[in-house]
């Protein structure tokens, strides 16, 4: 015969059932791991890492993957296309090809050409530079000069960095600019890469929406896609030497946005300690 009771049913136990009044606060689901029911997953404690522990996909991991792939593979095109660049490879071959079709000297092109310049494109650096600096000061930030200090350093890379290479592969130029050496990689598109964008990786914390900040990063690519494309169309360098160039400059952003990001942290994670004293 079955258990017969006539009184409410008990709980029995070990037994975990699903709605218990008063296991969390009065009138609330029961919960094993005592988390309050519905728990956001954002608001779960994270990992000893920082992450949490339950939210695909895991953050940290996808930011550190894209900052691998800026950095590895614009060195290896680069590294490649130095290496054809001086073997005289088959890619040269292809270069030439597609600089008869694009070569179309013109106004319009040249003056894009320009932009890529020191008379232009150091001047708007050093106005960024300044601007970002005296905004750092007066919001109180520590070491407000390292950001901008850093992209200055960047910026002097690039002739130390260009020249040598310069002289190393001797490259000749195209039909219609005289003979001589030394237009691998460019210079002008080096220039404009990381004038423009050292001066939009300043900038862009200084964006209130995340429109203002898409904004920003179209304008300095559109801006250093129209240098390249009049430096190839007015003649003055191989449609490979602007590549080269763009490959290299972003290992250097990368590398600066990587330092200043860590420099960042170092600091937020210092200053709670600086204001309460050693514990």
């Amino acid at each position: 015969m079955g258990d017969i009771r006539t009184g409410p049913p008990q709980l029995r136990p070990g037994r975990a059932f699903a709605h218990t009044t008063g296991a969390s606060g009065s009138g609330s689901p029961h919960r094993s791991d005592s988390r309050p029911p519905q728990t956001p997953r954002g608001g779960r404690p994270s990992d000893p890492i920082g992450r949490p522990g339950t939210t695909p996909p895991v953050p940290g991991r996808p930011a550190f993957l894209s900052s691998s792939l800026l950095l590895g593979l614009p060195a290896l095109f680069f590294a490649l296309i130095t290496w054809q660049v001086v073997v005289d490879g088959p890619l040269l071959r292809v270069d030439r090809r597609l600089s008869r079709v694009l070569v179309h000297p013109d106004r319009a092109s040249e003056l894009l050409a320009e932009l890529g310049g020191v008379q232009i494109a150091l001047p708007v650096l050093a106005a960024v530079l300044v601007y970002a600096a005296r905004r750092a000061r007066r919001s109180g930030t520590d070491h407000w000069w390292l950001p901008a200090a850093s992209a200055a350093v960047v910026m002097a890379l690039v002739p130390a960095l260009v020249v040598p290479l310069k002289e190393l592969t001797a490259r000749g130029g195209t039909p219609v600019m005289p003979p001589g050496t030394g237009y691998y990689p460019s210079g002008h598109t080096a220039t404009a890469a990381v004038a423009y964008g050292c001066a939009t990786l300043l900038l862009l914390p200084l964006q209130r929406t995340a429109a203002a900040r898409r904004a920003l990063i179209a304008g300095c690519a559109a801006v250093n896609a129209g240098v390249g494309f009049g430096l190839v169309r007015r003649g003055y360098h191989w449609p490979l030497d602007v590549v080269a160039s763009w490959c290299l400059c972003t290992v250097l952003i990368a590398l600066l946005c990587r330092f200043l990001s860590r420099s960042s942290r170092r600091r937020s994670a210092g200053t709670p300690r600086s204001r309460t004293g050693p514990s």
